[in-house]
């Protein structure tokens, strides 16, 4: 296995973040060599200053919900891209695609995915599927199957399974269902209880390829 470290994305998405909260969040992504640091957006100038290229910069957009309307998505995405962020975790409208909707939930994404883009600058996307949200569902596999190849097919670069706000966290069953049908199409982020060296193992051992976090130094440091 590659360095722990560097499939981390160390998270503080905390409604009580303060700029030094930030400060210190993204000096410990640079002492420890995580991927990137994740911070919501009105924070991602100070995170750009700091990790200054050295490291990655992401923020949420539509989290955790993602209800907002897509012009309000498109214009949040297009801003965090003008703000300088290297990596957008989206929540898509999971409620369109429940509903039997594939055109809007698809509609949705690459929308968004339009606005983010549309300064020309390389920029990763991920589309969040709350896997709880699957659960009571008669074909809970199909669906869940189907949601991911959307998402491949939006022209997104990940499908991440879990806010860490969502009913419940990702599983590694979770992971092998989606693998199953996109294979290594499209890659795989989980968030969400992601708290030991072990627990993160076993997720990259299943073929994800990053993590994110808010317990990033206890999980690299063993306690």
């Amino acid at each position: 296995m590659n360095n722990l470290s560097s499939y981390i994305d160390f998270a503080n998405h905390h409604a009580n973040a303060t700029p030094k909260d930030i400060e210190k969040q993204c000096n410990d992504v640079l002492t420890y060599g995580f991927h990137a640091a994740f911070v919501n957006a009105t924070y991602l100038v100070i995170a750009k200053k700091i990790l200054s290229g050295k490291s990655s910069v992401g923020t949420v957009i539509s989290f955790p919900l993602g209800q907002d309307t897509t012009a309000t998505k498109v214009a949040a995405a297009n801003n965090a891209a003008t703000l300088g962020a290297d990596e957008l975790d989206i929540v898509p409208n999971l409620g369109f695609f429940l509903a039997g909707d594939e055109k809007g939930f698809s509609q949705d994404m690459t929308a968004v995915i339009e606005g983010a883009r549309m300064l020309g600058k390389p920029i990763i996307i991920k589309f969040i599927l709350e896997p709880g949200f699957f659960d009571n569902l008669p074909d809970k596999k199909e669906k869940m199957q189907r949601a991911s190849e959307l998402i491949k097919a939006s022209g997104a670069d990940y499908v991440k399974i879990g806010s860490g706000m969502g009913p419940r966290n990702p599983t590694i069953e979770d992971v092998q269902l989606i693998k199953e049908v996109t294979g290594d199409s499209i890659k795989i982020k989980v968030a969400g209880g992601i708290t030991t060296k072990e627990g993160a193992e076993k997720f990259i051992n299943a073929g994800v390829t990053r993590l994110g976090t808010s317990h990033a130094i206890e999980i690299v440091t063993n306690h």
